[in-house]
């Protein structure tokens, strides 16, 4: 059952950047660890992200951009719910970071109980 439920944590967390950042991850692993899921996330970037990457100025840019576009995703209650419904549990934390070199995601949400 948990491996289900991670598939469908992992489509809507897909479905969820793709509505607000216009496209997303290629690649979705996520875990429940205890009272933590863990998704990680490759191939976020754009096709004009990569090429704003190629110089430091632009690595800058886009790290910033989407890291502040994360946090205002999360931001939105109507968002935090729908992930809450699926897992029934409460969200009660959530940590965000992509290396932009690697272009890999790691968001980590923190909840009130743990998920088996």
């Amino acid at each position: 059952m948990t491996i289900n439920l991670e598939h469908q944590f992992s489509m809507l967390v897909r479905e969820i950047r793709k509505e607000h950042v216009g496209n997303g991850p290629r690649e979705i692993l996520t875990r429940f660890c205890g009272p933590w899921v863990i998704c990680e996330m490759k191939g976020n970037l754009t096709n004009v992200e990569k090429f704003m990457i190629l110089s430091e100025e632009g690595r800058r840019m886009v790290h910033d951009a989407r890291t502040k576009l994360v946090k205002k995703i999360y931001n939105d209650p109507a968002v935090v719910a729908k992930l809450e419904d699926i897992i029934q549990a409460k969200i009660l934390r959530i940590f965000s970071d992509i290396s932009i070199e690697e272009d890999i995601a790691m968001t980590v949400y923190v909840l009130d109980r743990p998920i088996s």
